[in-house]
């Protein structure tokens, strides 16, 4: 960790910024990225010489378990790592509340993202907090995109790891010259999809996690036909050979903005196409929302990309890339109702699991001049 060293306003007076670790940081983590998440969290939080309590979601305790043997056969010290398995209004609420953790790295949903942050506000002591929660990722296809550039985009951000990622697209805006190609585009390619076993190799969608979360799909598909948006493809149940809760990757047209579905996050295979008149109006209803984790664009004009990178109110901006996807070496987070505190991950990951500290030493060897002359009696201020 590097510090710095600055002048002071003061002769003979040095002063020293250096970074310290904040002590014990309580990490609270989602099912759909059992190993990535919690090692960018714990990585850092160890490099940067802190303690760490690892609470998994309850849905994944073998992969959290696989991951601590791995932490523990590295040799880190024992006490320095540790792993506590239990319900989030358990283990999670004793996280929040002992005195002795000084931070909470948070990983979940907006609903339980901004209880965290009151925990941490009221606890004594106030607790830093760094939470990750949800997303409705707009894609904006320019009529001058590429066509199979932007299938290729939008098939990957919506539909793979089925749809299960805070990433993910699940509103295209696409421009009124190239809305019905691209529409009968991803409809031709979804009916290709192969949806399945995640473990056989030639399947790409696999099952949703559980039988709420495929609940709660089946539920917003309804929302969307109720609503008066077009169900193009999709929405059926899918039986397989091996159990599980397969849903099939699910595509409506004719969306309006102040939809549900347009509106909601719904963490699975389900997204929806949203017509625009022009970028200025593609950009206006990509923004519009309260989130702001990630957005993209497929186009081939610099000029439309450079505007849109600038102006998109999203931590992260694609440019005929899919939405979800990212580099672990770089700043990851969002804006508004998405994040909350420091970025993740890279050299940003120091502003969470540090702290500041300032130190001012006077030389002893030189003279020590005050600011200012003390005030002799009945002299009138400076």
């Amino acid at each position: 960790m590097a510090g710095d060293k600055l002048p002071s306003t003061r002769p003979g007076v040095d002063v020293e910024i250096t970074r310290e670790p904040i002590g014990v940081v309580g990490m609270i983590t989602p099912w759909n990225f059992p190993i990535a998440i919690p090692a960018w969290k714990i990585a850092p939080a160890l490099a940067y010489g802190n303690c760490v309590v690892f609470k998994p979601a309850d849905l994944v305790p073998a992969t959290a378990h696989a991951l601590s043997q791995v932490i523990i056969r590295a040799g880190v010290p024992a006490g320095v790592f540790n792993l506590a398995m239990g319900r989030g209004s358990v283990v999670g609420q004793a996280m929040l509340e002992h005195p002795d953790v000084a931070a909470i790295s948070f990983t979940g949903s907006v609903q339980t993202g901004r209880r965290v942050a009151q925990a941490c506000v009221a606890a004594t002591p106030m607790k830093k907090m760094q939470l990750e929660m949800g997303g409705k990722n707009p894609m904006v296809v320019l009529d001058d995109a590429d066509l199979k550039v932007a299938v290729d985009c939008a098939v990957n951000s919506a539909f793979f790891a089925t749809g299960q990622r805070c990433t993910a697209t699940s509103r295209f805006i696409v421009t009124e010259g190239i809305h019905d190609r691209f529409v009968e585009a991803m409809t031709e390619r979804m009916q290709r999809l192969v949806v399945g076993d995640a473990l056989k190799p030639e399947t790409e969608i696999g099952p949703v996690v559980d039988r709420n979360q495929l609940d709660q799909g089946l539920s917003y598909i309804r929302i969307g036909q109720d609503e008066g948006a077009k169900l193009t493809a999709g929405g059926e149940l899918v039986k397989r050979d091996t159990p599980g809760f397969y849903l099939e990757p699910t595509l409506f047209t004719e969306v309006q903005p102040r939809m549900r579905i347009a509106r909601e996050e719904i963490f699975g295979p389900v997204a929806g196409v949203i017509r625009a008149r022009d970028y200025e109006e593609a950009l206006e209803i990509a923004n519009d929302t309260e989130f702001g984790l990630s957005a993209g664009i497929c186009t081939t004009s610099l000029k439309y990309a450079s505007h849109f990178k600038r102006n998109s109110e999203a931590g992260m901006v694609m440019v005929n890339l899919p939405t979800a996807g990212v580099d672990y070496h770089v700043p990851f987070g969002g804006r508004k109702g998405s994040s909350y505190g420091p970025r993740e991950q890279g050299r940003y990951a120091e502003e969470f699991y540090t702290t500041v500290k300032t130190a001012y030493t006077f030389n002893l060897n030189e003279p020590y001049v005050p600011r200012s002359k003390p005030k002799e009696q009945g002299q009138a201020p400076a």
